[in-house]
């Protein structure tokens, strides 16, 4: 019993130096988070033409209402799905439809590919020259020493890293499109298999553990790409080579590693929870005269917070997974970071 308690004590400080890290690494270069968050936002404008063209073309050739087809809240994902299932009885439409929006998820995806080689460039560089801030009280000093934001260091790291990056993005969305697909056959199997007697229960009970098991396992395969991509950033080698290393880090330091994964998860699922809340309670206002006309700029800086702040977990989390992969010298760095810098 002691030993399991000393063990849970010390596990406690053993995860709290990559977190810490992370943070501060990705604070300290704030300028790749809101490029990662305008290359997210540009990339769900970009997404949003076709949606919206196909919104008109179902208002056009069936003459249906478009605020029914889009929905009330606007939705990009049931906004798609709404397009598509109007389309449904017209394949030459419903083709073109999906052609052009393939067209745009493959050349955003690879944007976003590409930039994301830049930005971890930059903080492969920052975990490199740092020292071990985490080590000492936050100092702005300590913040200045780890920010490595450079405009060459990010353009160098997109032109080495491109390639390798954008083969890892197609396979991560080869992923998501099998996993959809395997979703969407459970479900209608499931459908079937319950029938209308036990439709309204048996059938929810399915979908909803569908549901969590979709977001588990993509939640898994989004830390497995990052890890990736750290380990190509960091090492400059191969997927495959990458691979292996993973799987060596996964073996080598398991604790930390699931301790990083369930942490960012937690806090990834608060600040959703957040977001949420802050959403309905912006809809509740909307309903207020006078008071509602405030909602469309607070819902805008409602939308940039919760951008950045994901944007910011994401680098935080990215910064951490570095710490465990490459650890720094410590010896060799606290001696000329500890002057001045109180303990």
């Amino acid at each position: 019993m002691e030993g399991r308690v000393r063990l849970a004590v010390m596990s406690i400080p053993a995860l709290k130096l990559p977190i810490k890290r992370g943070a501060l690494l990705a604070a300290a270069n704030w300028p790749v988070v809101v490029v990662q968050f305008i290359a997210e936002a540009t990339f769900k404008i970009l997404l949003a033409v076709p949606i919206v063209g196909g919104t008109f073309l179902v208002a056009l050739a069936l003459n249906q209402d478009v605020q029914d087809v889009l929905g009330d809240d606007l939705d990009l994902r049931r906004s798609a799905t709404g397009v598509a299932t109007s389309l449904l009885e017209h394949p030459v439409a419903l083709a073109s439809f999906l052609a052009a929006l393939a067209v745009v998820v493959a050349g955003g995806s690879a944007l976003m590919f590409i930039l994301k080689g830049g930005t971890l460039s930059v903080l492969v560089e920052a975990q490199r020259h740092a020292g071990p801030v985490e080590r000492y009280p936050v100092r702005l000093a300590l913040l200045r020493r780890a920010s490595r934001t450079d405009v060459d260091v990010f353009l160098s790291g997109t032109r080495r890293l491109r390639r390798r990056f954008l083969r890892l993005g197609a396979f991560l969305l080869a992923t998501y499109v099998v996993s959809g697909g395997l979703y969407l056959a459970v479900v209608v199997a499931g459908y079937r298999a319950v029938g209308e007697e036990g439709f309204l229960v048996g059938w929810t009970v399915i979908a909803a553990i569908c549901s969590a098991a979709l977001v588990a396992w993509l939640a898994i395969v989004n830390t497995g790409y990052l890890v990736l991509q750290i380990i190509i950033a960091a090492s400059d080698v191969s997927v495959r080579t990458a691979a292996r290393e993973a799987v060596r880090l996964l073996r080598t330091d398991t604790n930390r590693t699931l301790g990083v994964f369930l942490v960012t998860a937690g806090l990834v699922g608060v600040a959703t929870l957040a977001s949420l809340v802050a959403t309905a309670g912006l809809g509740l206002i909307s309903f207020v005269p006078f008071v509602g006309l405030t909602v469309l700029p607070l819902q805008l800086v409602a939308w940039l917070v919760r951008g950045l702040v994901f944007q910011y977990l994401g680098l935080a989390s990215a910064g951490a997974y570095l710490f465990l992969y490459e650890v720094p010298a410590d010896d060799a760095a606290a001696p000329a970071l500890s002057q001045g810098v109180p303990a």
